[in-house]
């Protein structure tokens, strides 16, 4: 019993994770919230599935997949108020379930979160590009990363990890970290 119930949990957190993969942009969320998007979306999707096309496990895998990516989707759009696709849907979102524990925890490592994405969003209205790479980040550590580096490189690696930050990202704020040790 312990062990399907356990098969479950990781199954609908493997089918969440892909399906916050198959939307572009970041998208925070608590593990529990994957695993809850993950399994509320397997069920619908199966069921559904099931009901047209029968016990045809690849079709309900398939089904449940495509369900949950749709949950996901609704998420995006109704709590985190943010569009899906397009190049908006690059930015960091600024609400959700977990998402300002994740903005903080960005901010602390000396990452602006408002600055993440930006390659793909549109120029903000009044302010020309090379304004905006000009700009100070915003997302001043209120605690020093020098005291406690190894926390800070962990928190880097956390936030690549899940998506947080791309490649070139995790790289500018662990070589800043770095230079700054250095200093």
């Amino acid at each position: 019993m312990a062990g399907a119930v356990i098969s479950v949990i990781v199954t609908a957190f493997i089918t969440g994770a892909l399906a916050r993969l198959a939307l572009p942009g970041p998208d925070p969320m608590p593990i529990w919230l994957t695993v809850a998007i993950g399994l509320v979306g397997t069920l619908i999707g199966a069921t559904i599935a099931f009901a047209i096309v029968g016990r045809d496990p690849a079709w309900i895998s398939i089904g449940g997949f495509l369900a949950t990516v749709v949950l996901v989707g609704l998420y995006r759009h109704f709590i985190q108020k943010r569009p899906i696709f397009g190049r908006e849907a690059y930015r960091f979102p600024e609400r959700g379930v977990g998402v300002e524990q994740y903005r903080e925890r960005l901010k602390s490592a000396g990452i602006d979160p408002d600055q993440i994405g930006t390659q793909f969003a549109a120029p903000l209205p009044g302010v020309g590009v090379d304004q905006q790479q000009r700009a100070p980040q915003a997302g001043a550590a209120a605690d020093d990363p020098t005291e406690n580096p190894a926390h800070y490189l962990g928190l880097l690696e956390e936030l690549h990890d899940s998506g947080v930050l791309n490649d070139e990202e995790y790289d500018a704020a662990r070589t800043r970290l770095l230079e700054r040790l250095r200093a």
